[in-house]
């Protein structure tokens, strides 16, 4: 079960800054109450080995909704923004991601056999192997700094207007290639040559920071010039930041290593 944190404070008014009982603090009410639910659909093409190749493709479609994720730290409860309408919680999980592709295959062709033994010593014991990766963006919450609803808690605000998880981040795509050589002396002894590359073209993968929370941006601040309590009105403005939206990290870039075996 998820866990659920629902603060007993004050209303979700910009207009107001008083708390239901002025006398007390902040309190936190523990509930099991959230829920998530996950649809999705896999397509897949499968080729197994023959004449030394291998093929597989597999596209995904999927949608995750809830009101509380947690999955991202096990037993970490989410803090709603209204107390009132925890309801109002529920959006794009985090671990969400619309659209999946996986290409994956690996060929080890021998072109020479019987009669062509020296041309099948250079030629022959190459292996080649990659995997392609595709994945559409992952959503991430805008949140508001400066405690525009005055709960005590600077943490559970959003934009006004959007939902939880509202936005959508920057894709991600990758190939992993490798080649393999295998040089055999004699029955007993082969040397085994590996080249490997992880993010062949290397891609510039940008996303949005990640925290226990899943993808955070702040999409403002709330500025307040004065408050005044028993319930009277206080102003203030959002102050609108010049970088939000923008990927502020990225995924690793290419990196090529290479490795050498020899089996006796």
């Amino acid at each position: 079960m998820i866990g659920l944190i629902v603060v007993v404070v004050a209303q979700e008014n910009l207009r107001i800054v008083g708390r239901p009982i002025a006398q007390l603090g902040a309190i936190n009410e523990f509930q099991s109450e959230a829920s998530s639910n996950y649809g999705g659909a896999t397509l897949s093409v499968n080729r197994r080995i023959a004449r030394g190749t291998y093929f597989r493709f597999s596209y995904t479609y999927a949608r995750a909704i809830d009101d509380g994720q947690d999955a991202l730290v096990a037993g970490q409860p989410a803090t709603v923004q209204n107390s009132y309408e925890p309801n109002a919680e529920r959006g794009p999980s985090v671990t969400d991601q619309r659209h999946r592709f996986v290409l994956a295959f690996s060929t080890e062709p021998r072109f020479f056999h019987r009669g062509h033994e020296l041309l099948g010593y250079f030629f022959n014991d190459w292996k080649l192997s990659s995997v392609v990766n595709y994945g559409s963006g992952r959503p991430f919450n805008a949140t508001v700094s400066g405690d525009p609803n005055q709960d005590g808690n600077d943490l559970n605000d959003r934009l006004p207007g959007y939902i939880r998880n509202a936005f959508t981040g920057p894709d991600y795509a990758t190939t992993d290639l490798r080649l393999t050589r295998i040089i055999r002396f004699r029955e007993r002894y082969k040397l085994n040559l590996m080249g490997e590359s992880f993010n062949l073209f290397n891609r510039d993968n940008q996303r949005v920071a990640i925290t226990s929370n899943g993808m955070i941006a702040n999409a403002s601040t709330f500025v307040q010039s004065s408050v005044t309590p028993n319930l009277a009105p206080y102003p203030g403005y959002y102050q609108l930041p010049n970088n939000f939206m923008k990927p502020n990290a990225a995924y690793a870039p290419r990196q090529i290593q290479l490795a050498m075996k020899f089996v006796f």
